[in-house]
């Protein structure tokens, strides 16, 4: 029953803010549009807590600095993004070109300012990136990411990708790693869900000046334990190594 509930809430609401965004993408500027999305997904959380009955829990919030950062974070599910979100507003996020075949999604996305690319990656892909990034670092924004570019299930990892290098190194942007155990309430596309505290954690910061695999094998060593120390918290279990997904 929770479940169904947090369905019905889930599109409801997901149409009401998306026909209203829609609507005020026609006046000038971004900014509106970034207000009905900062409502949308507090909202959103909302009825994660009131029909699913999962609470989110924010931590590490003394890690968060007062200048343009890069969020690195965990991607377990849809949810992900609305409790980033919802924590920090206006954030130039990162999709793939998959939210593009929703009606009138590419026109809201583009108002927002969000970074899309190419789902299949390649040299078109980064190209993307590296534009599209610099609108939002000219504009003294902060970015959100998903390095590994793909929901995992809860315990598993995929090779985490080289674009948010470039982009700490390109913008003189710090990354400020997330964990998260949010796959254990609402996994990837799911549509059970199931009542519990969702944990999303900001991490030391990384500052940029590292070499690629450094940088990369730190970013994911930071993210992957603290993400199965926040499962193992949850669960009452040992901690286990997270395992690398290479499908």
């Amino acid at each position: 029953m929770n479940s169904f509930l947090f369905a019905v809430a889930y599109w409801f609401l997901s149409v009401f803010y998306s026909v209203a965004a829609l609507l005020l993408s026609f006046l000038p500027g971004r900014k509106p549009v970034a207000w009905v999305i900062a409502r949308y997904t507090k909202r959103m959380v909302w009825a994660m807590r009131t029909f699913a009955g999962i609470r989110l829990e924010v931590r590490g919030r003394e890690h968060l600095i007062d200048r343009p950062v890069i969020y690195a974070c965990k991607h377990h599910s849809w949810g992900d993004g609305f409790c980033i979100y919802s924590t920090i507003p206006d954030l130039a996020f990162v999709t793939g070109d998959h939210l593009e075949k929703y009606p009138f999604m590419a026109t809201l996305l583009k108002k927002l300012g969000a970074i899309v690319v190419n789902n299949c990656g390649g040299m078109e892909a980064r190209r993307n990136l590296a534009s599209r990034s610099a609108d939002a670092a000219k504009d003294g924004r902060s970015i959100l990411i998903y390095p590994e570019g793909h929901l995992n299930a809860p315990g598993t990892y995929r090779r985490y990708r080289s674009g948010v290098w470039h982009m700490m190194n390109n913008f003189d942007m710090p990354v400020v790693p997330v964990a998260t155990n949010l796959g254990l309430f609402w996994q990837e596309e799911h549509y059970k869900k199931t009542p519990g505290t969702a944990v999303i954690e900001f991490l030391d910061p990384i500052m940029p000046g590292m070499a690629k695999d450094e940088f990369l094998d730190l970013l994911r060593d930071r993210i992957e334990a603290r993400s199965q120390q926040l499962i193992a918290e949850a669960t009452n279990t040992p901690v286990v190594p997270s395992v690398l997904v290479t499908a």
